[in-house]
């Protein structure tokens, strides 16, 4: 193109002469029209212009190219924003078909809840309830079973009083103790020990023979009526030549008349030492009286025996000795061996004093009023 040889440029139409000015009113003159370029020009300028509609042909085609590709993938883009679109509506419907349900199932777990507080505010109200009852019952089963504890024991302790045996006291003690460790209820501690260390006195305790005291008892009244008074002089010279006679009997009639006169003349006159003159001064009829008195105590305390009221019988055996050192000759064997007999039946009696459980009542009782004051109004 270098080659080619530069436009040539029109000349310059002429102006219009110089001349008288013309008038704005009067009409325009029409120009003359441009003349043609010649044909060297127009040659040279399709040359110059042919590479470039070339190149612009190519750019359009590249331009309708790329135009139809970015259309293709507008179109596939458009596509899947639809789809996505179409997805995400059918989605956000499903999220709010869920949500109204989630929002319903709320409201109904929010009534059940509701149902559910009502309730266990129902069952705590019943659980106090059942509490104070179960509490009650406790208070009223451990007040019955220290109530029935106390009845047990004054019944077993009336049978070994009655009885004489400590049998029933024992059982009664075992069961008593065996309860209380079953209860478990901490007011009854104070009991269990008390009922501990009655139960160790009751197995230590020694239990009197009774059948025996009673035959002493019965050997000693039979022997009353053969006891010499303290005032009955003589009596012991008399009875001292009675054996000798029968020891040794004398030849013929003559020896034992002379023997009889003998002891009848002795009796007549007697001198010895009274140690107590009030008994010296006591008729036959007194001294009758006075054994019948003492039978009379050796029977009171053989029915206190019986009885089971050790101090009574030590009381009347207490009252027999007294008048038997007193109103008898202590200088006969048989008074002798009868206050001998008298002592061993003093000394049975001294340690036949039945085991009884009064502190485990004395506990027993204190726990009875403990519990009644718990079960008080107001004392909780």
């Amino acid at each position: 193109m270098n080659d080619e040889h530069p436009l040539a440029l029109p000349p310059p139409s002429p102006g219009p002469a110089p001349g008288p000015s013309v008038s704005a009113s009067a009409p325009p003159t029409p120009q003359a029209a441009p003349p043609l370029p010649p044909s060297g020009y127009m040659r040279s300028r399709r040359a110059v212009l042919r590479p470039g509609l070339i190149v612009a042909w190519v750019m359009a085609g590249l331009a309708l190219a790329a135009s139809l590709m970015l259309w293709q993938r507008l179109s596939s883009i458009q596509e899947q924003l639809a789809r996505q679109s179409g997805e995400s509506g059918a989605r956000s419907v499903e999220a709010r078909t869920l949500a109204r349900q989630a929002e319903e199932t709320v409201r109904e777990t929010a009534a059940k809840v509701a149902i559910l507080d009502t309730r266990i505010g129902d069952l705590s109200a019943y659980r106090a309830q059942l509490e104070d009852a179960v509490q009650s019952v406790a208070r009223t089963r451990d007040e019955n079973l220290a109530v029935d504890l106390e009845a047990a024991l004054n019944v077993a302790q009336d049978q070994t009083q009655l009885t004489g045996r400590i049998e029933p006291l024992l059982a009664a003690l075992r069961t008593a103790e065996r309860r209380i460790a079953r209860s478990g209820d901490p007011r009854l501690v104070s009991v269990s020990r008390a009922v501990t260390r009655d139960l160790e006195r009751v197995k230590a305790a020694s239990i009197p023979d009774t059948a025996g005291l009673l035959a002493r008892i019965d050997q000693l009244l039979r022997q009353i009526d053969e006891l010499p008074a303290a005032n009955d002089v003589g009596r012991t010279g008399a009875e001292k030549q009675h054996v000798d006679a029968v020891r040794d009997p004398a030849s013929g009639w003559w020896a034992k008349t002379l023997q009889v006169v003998q002891s009848e003349a002795r009796q007549l006159l007697s001198v010895s030492r009274i140690e107590r003159p009030d008994a010296s001064m006591m008729s036959a009829e007194q001294v009758f009286f006075l054994r019948e008195n003492l039978k009379l105590r050796l029977q009171g305390a053989h029915l206190a025996i019986l009885a089971r009221q050790y101090e009574a019988a030590r009381s009347n055996l207490s009252a027999a000795q007294f008048a038997l050192g007193a109103y008898f000759d202590p200088a006969s064997r048989r008074t002798q061996a009868a206050a001998t007999l008298l002592q061993q039946i003093q000394a049975s009696t001294k340690s036949a004093d039945l085991p009884r459980v009064d502190e485990t009542l004395t506990a027993l009782s204190s726990a009875i009023s403990a519990t009644a004051n718990t079960n008080l109004p107001g004392a909780r």
